[in-house]
């Protein structure tokens, strides 16, 4: 056996999730869920997961959190995401992410933790009382991505050093324990693309987020044609007109906001949209961005209405994305026990 690591040989997989901790908003779906459907087309093995053990690193609701998991199986299910084609599942029902975890938090080292700057925004200046999962959840989440032998894996400019991580943990497994081989492959970032940054509807400086207090900031994906349009009502603006170049949108990130969901909803640029708009004010402009999104999002909210009512297809989508997750899953932890010398009988 050489002793330089040969290529990895298996299948292209993708896997990527999103936590169930709210329902999820237009800015998921631009921004990821729209991304996710045509990887489906690749060839690639897809693994699109409700991440709830993830879920329990800030305070939850032990209550909802399973019809939260079916909330966002329904959401994937509506933006287009296929169950006959794709796994679609909670993490929880795959064991196995929670048995690499353990494995893999004793091939990461605390210096790469701590480089982690998530950790530090979300635990605020207390981290102190911060819990030990808040601060070790990228090890669960590079679990995850290596419990597929993921090889790519879609992300967006917050999870890039989540995805290094991975990469350096994956590394660091296969020269410890790959005697020579690839035991896991360097999973590749699939980069999202940026132009679909969605803020808050009442602050263009922030994202739009399902953990916001108002629900006035976010355009969910369930919303009615009434509530939309309310939304973008009343969502932030300043007292000047539109202005007539993009370069006059830098300095108001409400505009700015405003005027690129527009072209994002309506698949045009924000210049084209500036061409039309430009001088105008958001009295006029502000109803047509309700009648895009309202036309935008119906197709969407309406099956999303459909299965969310339904709840024996919902689990019965899970059940066998689970049961394709684990067939996957499974062999990877049986080898990575042996590798890392568990006893067996």
């Amino acid at each position: 056996m050489s002793d330089a690591p040969q290529t990895y040989s298996g299948p292209d997989r993708i896997l990527s999730g999103m936590q169930p901790t709210g329902g999820l908003h237009l800015g998921n779906y631009l921004g990821a869920l729209k991304n996710w459907v045509p990887m489906q087309d690749t060839g690639a093995e897809c693994f699109f997961c409700a991440v709830d053990m993830h879920a329990m690193t800030v305070e939850y609701d032990p209550a909802v959190l399973p019809d939260r998991v079916r909330g966002v199986a329904a959401a994937y299910v509506a933006a287009g995401v296929d169950p006959e084609r794709s796994a679609i599942f909670a993490q929880s029902a795959v064991p196995e992410h929670a048995e690499l975890n353990w494995i893999l938090q004793c091939v990461a080292r605390m210096g790469w933790m701590e480089r982690m700057t998530q950790f530090k925004d979300k635990a605020g200046k207390d981290s102190e009382r911060a819990s030990v999962g808040l601060f070790t959840y990228p090890v669960l989440m590079a679990a995850d991505i290596l419990v597929y032998k993921a090889t790519h894996v879609p992300v967006g400019d917050d999870q890039k050093q989540h995805l290094e991580l991975s990469r350096d943990i994956a590394a660091r497994f296969n020269r410890d324990f790959g005697g020579g081989e690839i035991v896991f492959p360097l999973p590749e970032p699939v980069i999202l693309p940026t132009g679909a940054r969605v803020m808050s509807l009442k602050d263009g400086t922030k994202k739009m987020s399902k953990s916001d207090p108002s629900d006035n900031a976010r355009i969910n994906l369930h919303d009615d044609a009434d509530t939309i349009a309310k939304k973008i009502k009343k969502a932030k603006t300043d007292p000047e007109p539109l202005p007539e170049t993009a370069q006059g949108l830098e300095t108001r990130p409400e505009a700015k906001n405003l005027v690129g969901l527009y072209a994002a909803l309506t698949g045009t640029s924000v210049e084209a949209v500036l061409a039309e708009f430009g001088g105008e004010g958001f009295g006029a402009f502000k109803p047509k961005l309700a009648e895009a999104a309202v036309s935008y999002i119906a197709p969407i909210s309406e099956e999303y209405a459909r299965l969310i009512g339904d709840k024996a297809e919902i689990d019965a989508i899970l059940k066998r994305g689970a049961e394709r997750a684990r067939e996957a899953a499974v062999p990877v932890v049986a080898e990575i026990r042996d590798r890392v010398g568990y006893w067996r009988p």
